[in-house]
This record gives structure tokens, C-alpha cells and sequence, in this order.
């Protein structure tokens, strides 16, 4: 379905699901009406059937009554009363020949019995008549009973089958929802899954994949959109690639004659120096050195965020992390008689473990060059349920409330520099930051009484 929409696409997976879930529930209904229609005809027809049965009962006991007295006191009336109460017990039990018609047959051929027997001088067979007529009654009640029972049985077989029905109805139906669902869902997500790691390749400065997005319509235009995007910023770090090598280049050339002029005054080349002719020359070759420094510091600025974004990720412990770090830079603890220590239990987080070794070396050598002779610097390791933290705090001079602000920008170097020592490129806490965010992490400089406490968080998984 090339031109069908992303959302055509949901609402359709959403009305096949809810035509099955509602025929199925539809059926269950109509199971349910035809079954309470069926309960409802049998309960009348039980009604039916007991009043009529208890009917010819009662009018059976008359028609004994009648018959005895009639014999004993030969009154017509008595006769007549004997007529119209079988006559009565024949029209109750006139609906039930259907069912009962051998039973129905046998009480009236009992009762013709009886009456034949009325105009009969021998008391004997009367009374053997009347007996007779008093069994096929009884006989005629169990079967009325024993029809009940039948009925019931047949409505709750129906009624299990129905309910087996029905649930083999709604099964099927559930799995046809699971079956669609999963169906709809893996063409649908799986193009957003694309889009995702799309998306991911573009921010981790990935262009040399092309964007192809398979699935509905509207989702591949935005594939397309994507793709467009990815040869824009392809284009556009190449430019921008392409315009440090030439600043690099179109600044180093010049710089190199400038360093060449100088050695050359300064060896007395073109003659000898007066004193103040000395001091220009020593500033010209500071601020050479100085603007090296900058241009280095902008390339390896550049190439350190560029880098950040390619991170090769594993399971990372922190504290050999740590450790690693404190042994490359052992010398320099030495120089300045720095202890460092870390404390805090292991902790195991999933990130770039490179990475990490120049966001806490960096950390760790701004925290030594600050810090007092036979100063102490603490590496504290805290988990929390959104990641971990991990804690630099040295005993130096802290960081200037002017500077906090713009303590992580590039190039930026605070008021606040250690005695005698050459100043940094700035840039060292700038690369910190863009390798922590690339990490999903942040880092911040909190308020401290004495030196810096610089906190890095990171996410358990990068």
C-alpha cells in the first residue's frame, strides 16, 4: 500500500480489529437473545405444562368423587358433573398431545373406561376402571416431569454449546486482533525504526549512508526529507572541513614568516638591537606564540567536538576509568606533590570509555594545575535512579563568581590563574561538556566553600 498515509494505515488496522472484536461481541449477542428467548418458552411452556397437569389431576379426583356417588345414588346431576369434569381435564390436556400424546391417549381411553362402567350394575369393574384411570394419571404426571427435565437438559446443552461456540468465536477473534496487530504494527514500526537510527546517524555526523524509508506515504516523504537533510549537513561539514584547512593554512603560512622575521631579529641578523628594539621584539614573539597557541586550539577544539559525536560504546567501570587516568597523569601529581583519591563504590555504566578518560583527565588536570602544593583532589562516585554521578573537587582557588557563567565556554579562561604558570587554551572544559552531552550527560559546576566541585552525571546506558 505505497500511497496509503500513516494514519490511514492506523485507522485501518483500527477498524479491521474493531469489525473483528464487534462481530464477535455482535454474535455473543445474539447468542444471548436467542438463548434468554428460548429460556423465556420454556419457562411458559413448564407453566403451561404444570397447570394443565395439575388441572387433570384435580378434575380426575372429581371424576372419581362423581362416579362413586353417581353408583350409590344414580343422580343424573352426579352424571353430568362426571362429563363435564372429564371434558375439562380433555380440553387441558388437548395442547399436550404433542408431546405426551401416548400418555394423553391412555388417560382418555381411562377415562371412556369409566365412564362405560357408570351405567354397568357391578360395582367391581367401576372400581377397577376408576383405579386404572388413578395409575395412568400418575403415569401421566412423570411424564409431564420427565418432558420438563428433557427440555431443561436440551436448553443447557444448548447453552454449552453456545458458550463453547462463542468462545472458540472470540478466541479466534482475539488472535485475528493479535495477528493484524502484529502485522500493521511491524509495517508500521519498522520505518520508524529506520527513521530513528536515521535520526541518530545524523546527529553522530554519519552522512555516508543515504536515508531510504520503505512504508506508507507520508512516512516516506519524510524519508526523503531526511535524506535531503543528510546531504545538506554533508555539504555543509565538508565546507566547513574545508574552510579550517584553509584558515589553518592562510594563517600558519603568514605565522611562519612572522616566527622566521622574529628568530631573525632576535639573533641580530639584520644588526644589532637597542634595548627597547629587545622589548618589541619579545612582545611580537609572545603574541606569535599566543596567536599558535589559538589557531591549534581552534583546529583541536573542532576535531575534539567533531570526535565527541562518534562514541563506541560498551559496559564502562568508572573506577578503572579513574585509575587509568590518575597513572597517566602521576608525573604531574608528583611535580606539585598532589594526592588524588577516588571514592564511592564501582560503578558500571554504558559509554565510551576513551571518551571518559579525556573528560575526567581533563578534570583532573585543570583540578592539579589549581591546586596547592601537596593539595588533595577527590574523585567521589554516587549512583542515582537517573544515572550516575561522579564529583571533582580540588582545594584550589574555585572559579570566580563572573566567571561560573562562562566557565565552559571555548576559549573562555577565568580570572582567576595559578602563580607563574602559563595560561591554558581554554578549551579543555569546553571539550569536557561536548563529550559529556554527546553521552546524554551533563556537567556543572556547583557551589563550593573552597576549590572547584565540578559534577559530571551520566545516564546508565549512553
Amino acid at each position: 500500500m505505497p500511497r496509503v498515509s500513516f494514519r490511514q494505515v492506523l485507522l485501518i488496522a483500527f477498524l479491521l480489529i474493531a469489525f473483528l472484536l464487534g462481530s464477535t461481541a455482535w454474535r455473543g449477542v445474539q447468542m444471548l437473545e436467542v438463548f434468554a428467548a428460548e429460556s423465556r418458552d420454556a419457562a411458559a411452556h413448564a407453566v403451561q405444562l404444570t397447570s394443565a397437569i395439575q388441572l387433570v389431576g384435580e378434575r380426575t379426583v372429581d371424576m372419581e368423587r362423581s362416579a362413586r356417588q353417581y353408583r350409590v345414588l344414580n343422580d343424573a346431576a352426579l352424571r353430568e358433573r362426571f362429563v363435564i369434569a372429564r371434558d375439562e381435564a380433555s380440553s387441558a390436556l388437548a395442547p399436550l398431545r404433542p408431546q405426551l400424546g401416548d400418555r394423553v391417549a391412555d388417560w382418555l381411553g381411562a377415562a371412556a373406561a369409566v365412564e362405560a362402567e357408570l351405567g354397568n350394575s357391578a360395582l367391581g369393574p367401576l372400581l377397577e376402571a376408576l383405579a386404572n384411570l388413578g395409575r395412568v394419571n400418575e403415569r401421566l404426571a412423570l411424564a409431564s416431569q420427565q418432558a420438563l427435565e428433557h427440555k431443561n437438559q436440551a436448553l443447557l446443552a444448548a447453552l454449552d454449546a453456545n458458550r463453547a461456540r462463542l468462545g472458540l468465536q472470540v478466541t479466534a477473534a482475539v488472535a485475528g486482533s493479535v495477528v493484524l496487530a502484529l502485522i500493521f504494527g511491524v509495517w508500521l514500526v519498522r520505518p520508524l525504526g529506520r527513521l530513528e537510527r536515521s535520526i541518530e546517524d545524523l546527529g553522530a555526523n554519519r552522512f555516508d549512508s543515504p536515508v531510504d524509508i520503505r512504508g506508507p506515504a507520508d512516512l516516506r516523504r519524510v524519508g526523503r526529507r531526511l535524506d535531503w537533510l543528510r546531504q545538506r549537513l554533508a555539504d555543509l561539514e565538508a565546507d566547513r572541513q574545508r574552510v579550517l584547512r584553509h584558515v589553518s593554512h592562510e594563517l600558519k603560512t603568514p605565522l611562519a614568516s612572522l616566527h622566521e622575521g622574529i628568530a631573525l631579529l632576535e639573533d641580530g641578523v639584520v644588526g644589532p638591537l637597542h634595548a627597547d628594539q629587545v622589548e618589541v621584539v619579545k612582545i611580537l614573539a609572545e603574541s606569535s606564540n599566543v596567536l599558535q597557541s589559538r589557531i591549534e586550539a581552534l583546529l583541536g577544539y573542532n576535531a575534539a567536538a567533531f570526535d565527541a559525536r562518534r562514541l563506541d560504546c560498551g559496559r564502562v567501570s568508572l573506577r578503572d576509568v579513574l585509575d587509568r587516568v590518575i597513572r597517566e597523569q602521576a608525573l604531574q601529581c608528583q611535580a606539585r606533590a598532589v594526592s588524588v583519591a577516588h571514592e564511592g563504590a564501582d560503578l558500571s555504566i554504558v559509554a565510551d570509555a576513551e571518551k571518559l578518560a579525556i573528560v575526567f583527565g581533563n578534570l583532573l588536570s585543570n583540578a592539579v594545575r589549581f591546586s596547592p602544593q601537596g593539595g588533595t583532589v577527590r574523585f567521589v562516585l554516587t549512583r542515582s535512579e537517573q544515572g550516575v554521578s561522579v564529583d571533582c573537587i580540588d582545594e584550589g582557588p574555585g572559579v570566580a563568581h563572573a566567571d561560573r557563567a562562562r566557565i565552559f565556554d571555548p576559549f573562555y579562561q577565568g580570572s582567576r590563574q595559578p602563580d607563574g604558570a602559563r595560561g591554558g587554551s581554554g578549551i579543555g572544559l569546553s571539550i569536557v561538556r561536548e563529550m559529556v552531552n554527546a553521552h546524554g550527560g551533563r556537567i556543572a559546576l556547583l557551589p563550593s566553600g573552597s576549590g572547584a566541585h565540578f559534577r559530571v552525571e551520566l545516564p546508565h546506558e549512553a
